[in-house]
């Protein structure tokens, strides 16, 4: 029989199946069913006993039941955010938006999705432009050819009269030209119509005046000026010329889209690391696959080896190594088991795990990788602002030089004087155009945080990433950042008449409200101990100092030395202790017991494997280190002298961390923060450059312009080769825009041709300006391979 919807799953008995419903009892960690004869464990909490499914489960609930149970009960179904239709942007104008595809009003280029789908697939636009391209195409190579054989035979072609090829030219170059390139003309018009000239406003006009001149020329030959007849009298015919560069424009649009696609790259293969199906545990120990978005809060799945993790989750049941480069870019596999947490698109290697699902939907840490790097292909950095001013004058300017063109030709060229004025013109309108300059940086910004994100470096803007590149100073935490934010207790010192068990047990019992990672270790240490935490009654937090309140009917403060200042507690007879744990590394903890000091405890937080090879890179690359913490100048200064950090700031307030940031910012330099917790974050917030460890809190991370989604000095080095490899990028981008058009305006201006007898054929324009576009976007590809 299926359980009903919203009915929790029932852990089988020892004896087999499933048991008897009218004895079970609800794990309060993993919310199973359990039958108190047969559970694993039993746990007495306030006077109440309470059963699990597994030791693991009965262990957190020990270290911490007032999660799971002054929390109350879990709700079936998780507030996700609701979906909502796809918006489409521009690539290069990101303020605009609309509901679906289109073209942009300001530039003409097509939209596209703002996030990128899992289902990779031909845009609208792109087989739209495909199709008019392979018509465009099978059209005007009889044109070239005709036009090419006039050239061969120096005039008439045998049996084939000037005036009846150039009607068979019309008619096979119209439709090229009028509805191959109609997208062209009507983003034109939109131009106009908008007052935001752009590269279609100069294609449009290119090949209008082209094809304009050419139908004239063939229909009404005497209409036109002398000027414009050559030593036959016939006039001008650039069918060839005007279907030629339609259907080259047609052609760069659609290698420009499919390039543009592979920008999306990265999101798309983020999506594709969740899978489609859970596995499920249902009442009884049934297993069932079902869709991922069928699957809620507090669901118990089972991740097979070889498969990957559905959602973010906790382990239950198992162990097994999980392959997570995906997601943090480090190449280790992770080994996990019960207690430790999973995050969705992760490859469990080896065992067979129990998860609860704790994250899903747009919770999970995977969908907020995806907007957030969504986010952030779509903001600007500071150097776009040179191509967009340059931008806003370029057309304008073109139509000047083009007019320009036609006059001078008009008055001192060669005969046929007319007729030459306007090749050049159109010449020198197909070449400028200014997509190249306009796809420049959000090209290597798509590409750049796109490649961020595989390596576990998350951009939050193109600013971050812009200043980043710039920071000569890089101003860290200790614990969570330097340290592996695992603290374990090494010593409790009592006060003379007290007991380290009695010690423990208050200090435990108060640390149960506190979310500092050396509360963690408290109440690790207490469990390990069999010391069970004394009632809390009453907690407050004092962040910078410690936490005070009321534990086991005992008025209880536990922190640093600045607590008992505060307190006007005297520290004389803890301070030689103190002193000695902290020549040897450790953080101390004061504690005192209804105003008396009581004992103090020691906590050591080892420093992380891949610290010191991270600081000799950062060294290497220009970087001046320095330790910014709130722990006692004893300890920081002896995890400093292990790692070769010369300038350090010791038991510093939340605010005073701001305020170093700000002095050092005043001595001229580029200040990169990098940090963990809450108390990080108005340093973050100051610092030219935040960078939030991803092991730290929301709070952190949304202060942050960088996060790092394994909190990891080797996630900063990752970042810093980031940052400088797209910058360069963007510069080579811009080189390649602005080289390509100061050299190809003048050319095909026709300066050459005084000196050499040159002139550039609106033709090869046309393909050059194709190049330029396709160049700027290979280049800004090439971020995919970045090593970082």
């Amino acid at each position: 029989m299926e359980p009903k919807r919203g009915e929790l799953p029932v852990w089988p008995s020892a004896r087999g199946g499933a048991a008897s419903s009218a004895a079970l009892e609800t794990d309060p960690v993993c919310r199973m069913k359990v039958e108190p004869s047969s559970a694993a464990a039993a746990v007495d909490h306030r006077g109440k006993t309470y059963w699990f499914c597994s030791r693991g489960c009965a262990e957190r609930f020990e270290a911490d039941p007032g999660r799971y149970v002054e929390a109350g009960p879990r709700p079936a179904v998780p507030e996700t955010a609701p979906a909502t239709a796809t918006d489409w942007t521009c690539p290069m104008h990101p303020e605009i938006s609309r509901r679906g595809p289109g073209s942009c009003p300001i530039c003409g280029m097509a939209l596209e999705p703002r996030v990128a789908t899992a289902e990779e697939g031909e845009s609208a636009e792109l087989r739209d432009m495909s199709r008019r391209f392979r018509v465009s195409l099978a059209l005007t190579i009889p044109v070239l050819v005709l036009a090419m054989s006039e050239m061969v035979f120096r005039g008439e072609i045998p049996g084939l009269p000037a005036r009846l090829r150039g009607w068979i030219e019309l008619l096979l170059a119209t439709p090229v030209v009028l509805w191959g390139g109609l997208p062209f003309f009507a983003r034109g018009l939109d131009s106009l119509r908008n007052r935001s000239p752009n590269m279609f406003t100069l294609i449009a006009m290119g090949t209008g005046a082209a094809w304009a001149a050419s139908v004239v020329a063939t229909g009404v030959p005497g209409a036109l000026p002398d000027a414009f007849r050559g030593r036959e009298g016939e006039g001008p015919v650039y069918f060839e010329a005007a279907a030629v560069i339609t259907t080259l424009v047609l052609l760069g649009q659609v290698l420009e889209l499919r390039a543009r696609a592979r920008t999306g790259e990265a999101i798309r293969a983020l999506l594709g690391l969740a899978p489609k199906t859970a596995r499920r545990v249902r009442e009884g120990g049934v297993e069932e696959d079902v869709p991922l978005e069928d699957v809620r809060k507090g669901d118990t799945l089972r991740v097979r080896p070889g498969e990957k993790v559905p959602v973010d989750g906790v382990v239950l049941e198992g162990s097994s190594s999980v392959d997570e480069s995906m997601i943090t870019g480090e190449p280790i596999p992770v080994e996990k088991s019960a207690g430790d947490r999973v995050t969705g698109g992760t490859v469990n290697q080896g065992g067979s795990l129990l998860i609860e699902a704790e994250r899903v939907g747009q919770e999970t840490l995977l969908a907020q990788i995806v907007r957030t790097v969504a986010e952030a292909q779509r903001t600007r950095a500071r150097i776009q602002r040179l191509a967009d001013t340059v931008s806003s004058w370029f057309v304008p300017a073109v139509v000047v030089v083009a007019a320009l063109t036609f006059a001078v030709w008009a008055v001192w060229g060669p005969e046929p004087r007319l007729a030459h004025g306007l090749v050049n013109a159109v010449a020198v309108l197909i070449i400028a155009c200014p997509c190249a300059l306009g796809l420049a940086t959000p090209m290597s910004i798509l590409v750049g945080t796109g490649r961020g994100a595989r390596g576990g470096v998350l951009v939050r803007d193109a600013e971050a990433l812009e200043s980043l590149e710039k920071v000569d100073v890089l101003v860290v935490d200790k614990t969570g950042t330097l340290t592996e934010g695992k603290p374990r207790v090494t010593e409790v010192v009592p006060a003379p008449g007290g007991t380290e068990q009695e010690l423990l047990r208050l200090v435990a019992g108060l640390e149960r409200a506190s979310e500092h990672p050396l509360a963690s270790a408290l109440l690790a240490a207490a469990t390990e101990r069999g010391i069970a935490p004394a009632e809390l009654s009453s907690f407050e937090a004092l962040p910078g100092r410690g936490v005070s309140g009321t534990a086991g009917g005992r008025a209880i403060a536990a922190g640093n030395a600045g607590l008992f200042e505060q307190l006007g507690i005297s520290l004389e007879t803890l301070r030689a202790p103190a002193e000695e744990l902290q020549r040897r590394g450790r953080t101390v903890i004061f504690v005192a017991v209804d105003g008396t000091p009581a004992g103090l405890i020691a906590v050591s937080d080892p420093v992380r494997k891949t610290t010191p090879r991270a600081l000799e890179d950062l060294r290497g690359r220009g970087i001046q280190l320095v330790m910014l913490t709130g722990d006692g100048r004893a300890t920081a200064e002896a995890v400093a002298r292990e790692l070769g950090i010369g300038e350090v700031h010791a038991e510093v307030l939340p605010d005073r961390k701001g305020e170093v940031v700000a002095e050092l910012q005043r001595r001229g330099r580029v200040v990169a923060m990098a940090g963990d917790g809450i108390n990080d974050a108005p340093a973050l917030a100051r610092a030219h450059v935040g960078i939030a460890m991803g092991s730290g809190t929301d709070i952190a991370m949304e202060t942050a312009g960088v996060t790092l989604v394994k909190g990891d000095l080797m996630g900063i080095v990752r970042a810093v080769r980031l940052s400088r490899a797209v910058m360069r990028n963007i510069r080579e981008n811009l080189f390649l825009a602005f080289v390509y058009n100061v050299l190809a305006i003048p050319v095909a201006a026709g300066v050459l041709y005084p000196f050499f007898g040159l002139l550039l054929s609106p033709m090869i324009a046309a393909a050059a300006m194709t190049a330029s576009s396709v160049s700027v976007i290979a280049n800004a590809l090439r971020l995919r391979r970045a090593e970082l």
